[in-house]
């Protein structure tokens, strides 16, 4: 009780002396002050947003797009008339540089005049954002600008929705053009499927004929091979004909000069006739030159004898030259005969395998235009026209080489008949001889054997004549036999030299065939290849046709709305769910301006209120703590209801929890005022500026106004360690968040830095004796 009646003199003391009274009750609103004025001051800054001066210059001069014409600077300043974001003033230029130069607008606003031109190149190549350049007067107010800051991006998003919805227009526009062609495209696909369908069929029929194709190439191959037999063996008997034709041209020349000796023989022989018939006419008209004639007789007939001789010789040598010449024409006739029947077969196997290819060439068009194709064709027709020229040429040979033979067989009966003749005249001119010598030896059938000789003279000349003209009649068809006997090796040369190439062209036909084999088989399963890809285009065009009815009539289907352009614009919309709703700024910083406003009022305080000594002269020590502490307690309880009473119904703060709102303030001012009463009493004047300086570390560190996160790491490490962090954090709970678990835990923390430091004052109290007169005087003079 005597502590209490300490403290009540000290409060009389106090309300009885005006210069204590009236400090106190200005100590008292100091909290008010600071929380009321800065809540108020931060309130709702947003709020007269429509009284900070902002220029607006538009230079847009606007552009065409899909034939539309686009004005975005125009709509932004339209949109900017009916915005109630600040005072907009639209000016010029030179205007809106004035007046951020004066100080006049916080902020401008520049819409570049090519901002519209560069909203239509969304869809270029290169496209250009448009830009709207913002000014912010950062050194009149750096708030201000970001304010505005925030703002202009509210406003960009609105602009760009704008144009969006330009976009989306023109897109939609475009989207009606592509409904209708790919309508056109699904029609063109139909068609495409049908010509697909159709070249399926196509592909088929040309897989089976190639099919033919490489079944003919492979007969055809198979049938070259007795051709390029029959070539070979017609090219054997072309050399063998090339051997008798030059032994045949040889005979014959030998036959022909052979004649020309025997002509000379008849030619003689014809004159010793003539001779012999002179010599009979005389010896008829004269007998009596018989002697003298008869030996005459004797010589001529001796010579004649001689003559007759080598006529009977020469004409032997003539049958048998005659004899093997017929011989020869036989085998020659027998080869050409053969070899025309060759020449035959050989001219219907090439007629064959040039309508074989002909026929090839016309079942397959593509194959036709291959130059190796048309190569072969052009071989194998001018193949079977030589052939057929060589056939008509070896029936020429044939039929010549049978007149040849028949004409021999002639001669060979003339020469055989010759040397019969000759025979006969060399038996006469024996006779005659023998006559002769007989005339000789007797004279008296002289006369009779003259007449009959003359007779035979006769006889002999006009025979003489006849084989005289018909050796040389023989003789020139000898040398025309020898002529073609030449023209014939000639012919047999030819022949042969033709034959090899034939044969040459049969092989190379053989490579050709072969090579045809080849790709007629490859074409054959690159056909196949072609009508399974074919089954593909078929079925994939089918199904793109359908695809692009399904596009065109779902394209088709999309109906151009101002709300769903507008969606388009703006797909995504920013719901707010706000957690633990906060309406203003006056009530997110009420936790901080409260805290520093009660921390504030408990050190202004400590100057008016003595904090060592006592009115009451001799007070014990426990009697001054008890009644500085409880000073201290009235002074924080007062303060903290003023200032709580003040937000609550003077600003309309809304809390959690009236109740624990007045309590947690109360609590707040109340461990401020012992942690400053503790710091002070201790350290007296020093000890206010140390407390200015927790008071420094308090605000940087409390988290009141940015997230702890931002703030510098060192710092981090007083925020457990000051009551500010706990007081912040408390009133967020009983204002804002409704954590009134949070809040008790915090309560725990500051009644532990309360009674901490109520404990030290204590102690101070406890352990230190009265100051000096002096200073104990100078005290109850103020407290008076």
């Amino acid at each position: 009780m005597k502590s209490l009646s300490v403290f009540t003199k000290d409060l009389g003391a106090a309300l009885r002396n005006p210069k204590v009274l009236i400090p106190m009750i200005a100590i008292l609103f100091i909290p008010v002050m600071y929380s009321g004025f800065f809540l108020k001051a931060f309130w709702d800054p947003y709020g007269k947003m429509n009284e900070l001066p902002v220029a607006v210059v538009n230079q847009d001069v606007g552009a065409n797009y899909e034939g539309k014409q686009l004005q975005a600077g125009e709509d932004l300043v339209e949109e900017l008339k009916v915005t109630d974001g600040f005072q907009w003033n639209f000016v010029s230029l030179e205007e809106a540089q004035a007046g951020m130069k004066d100080n006049t607008y916080y902020m401008a606003i520049v819409v570049p005049e090519d901002f519209s031109a560069k909203a239509t190149t969304l869809l270029d190549d290169e496209p250009q954002p448009a830009k709207i350049i913002y000014e912010p007067n950062e050194g009149y107010n750096f708030l201000a600008g970001q304010i505005g800051g925030t703002a202009v991006a509210e406003i960009k998003n609105k602009v760009s929705a704008k144009v969006t919805e330009a976009y989306v227009e023109s897109v939609f526009n475009q989207i009606t053009e592509v409904s209708d062609g790919l309508g056109e495209a699904g029609d063109g696909a139909s068609k495409i499927a049908d010509g697909a369908g159709k070249l399926d069929d196509g592909a088929l029929k040309l897989k089976e004929n190639l099919l033919v194709l490489t079944d003919g190439t492979g007969k055809l191959q198979n049938g070259v091979e007795p051709l390029t037999q029959g070539v070979t063996d017609l090219n054997a008997g072309a050399t063998a004909l090339k051997t008798g034709t030059n032994t045949l041209a040889s005979g014959l020349q030998q036959l022909s000069t052979a004649q020309t000796q025997l002509q000379d023989g008849v030619a003689q022989s014809a004159a010793g006739s003539k001779q012999l018939s002179d010599g009979l006419k005389q010896a008829v008209t004269g007998a009596t030159q018989l002697q003298a004639g008869t030996k005459s007789a004797v010589d001529g007939t001796t010579k004649l004898q001689a003559g007759t001789q080598s006529l009977v010789d020469g004409s032997a040598k003539l049958e048998a030259g005659l004899t093997s010449s017929v011989d020869g024409s036989a085998k020659l006739e027998a080869g050409l005969q053969a070899s025309a029947e060759g020449s035959t077969k050989v001219t219907e196997g090439a007629k064959a395998v040039a309508q074989g290819l002909q026929q090839l060439a016309q079942a397959s068009p593509e194959l036709a235009q291959n130059p190796a194709v048309q190569k072969l064709l052009a071989a194998s027709a001018a193949v079977a026209q030589g052939s057929e020229q060589l056939q008509q040429s070896q029936e020429q040979l044939a039929q010549g080489a049978t007149a040849l033979h028949s004409g021999q067989e002639q001669l060979a009966q003339g020469a055989t008949q010759l040397h019969s003749g000759s025979q006969q005249v060399a038996a006469g001119v024996t006779q005659l001889h023998d006559g002769a010598q007989q005339l000789n030896a007797g004279s008296t059938q002289l006369l009779t054997g003259q007449q009959k000789l003359a007779q035979g003279a006769s006889a002999l000349v006009t025979g003489g004549d006849k084989l005289n003209a018909g050796m040389q009649q023989f003789g020139a068809k000898l040398k025309e036999a020898a002529a073609g006997g030449s023209k014939l090796a000639e012919g047999g040369k030819a022949l042969g030299d033709g034959t090899s190439k034939l044969l040459s062209g049969v092989g190379e036909l053989g490579s050709g065939i072969s090579a045809v084999a080849d790709g007629s088989k490859k074409l054959a399963d690159g056909a196949g290849e072609l009508k399974d890809g074919m089954d593909d285009l078929k079925s994939g065009s089918t199904e793109l046709a359908t695809k692009l009815g399904d596009a065109a009539e779902k394209t088709g289907s999309v109906n151009k709305s101002d709300k769903m352009m507008e969606m388009f614009a703006q797909p995504v919309v920013v719901e707010d769910q706000v957690v633990n709703h906060v309406p203003n700024y006056g009530t997110g910083f009420a936790p901080y301006f409260l805290s520093l406003g009660l921390f504030v009022g408990a050190l202004i305080s400590t100057i008016v209120i003595p904090m060592r000594e006592s009115a009451v002269i001799g007070a014990s020590r426990w009697n001054r703590f008890i009644s500085r502490t409880l000073t201290f307690t009235i002074m924080s309880f007062i303060q903290s209801m003023l200032a709580a009473v003040v937000v609550l119904y003077g600003l309309g703060l809304e809390v959690q929890s009236v109740p624990l709102f007045f309590l947690f303030t109360f609590l707040t001012s109340l461990v401020y005022t012992w942690v400053v009463q503790s710091i002070v009493t201790w350290m007296d004047q020093p000890g206010r500026f140390v407390v200015i300086v927790i008071l420094i570390f308090q605000l940087t560190t409390s988290a009141g106004t940015f997230p702890l996160e931002l703030i510098p790491s060192w710092m981090k490490f007083f925020n457990p360690l000051l009551p500010m962090t706990y007081t912040v954090s408390g009133l967020k709970s009983v204002i804002s968040t409704g954590d009134f678990s949070a809040m008790w835990s915090d309560v725990g923390v500051l009644a532990i830095f309360g009674l901490g430091f109520l404990a030290l004052t204590f102690a101070y109290f406890m352990t230190r004796s009265r100051d000096n007169e002096a200073g104990m005087k100078s005290e109850q003079a103020m407290t008076v």
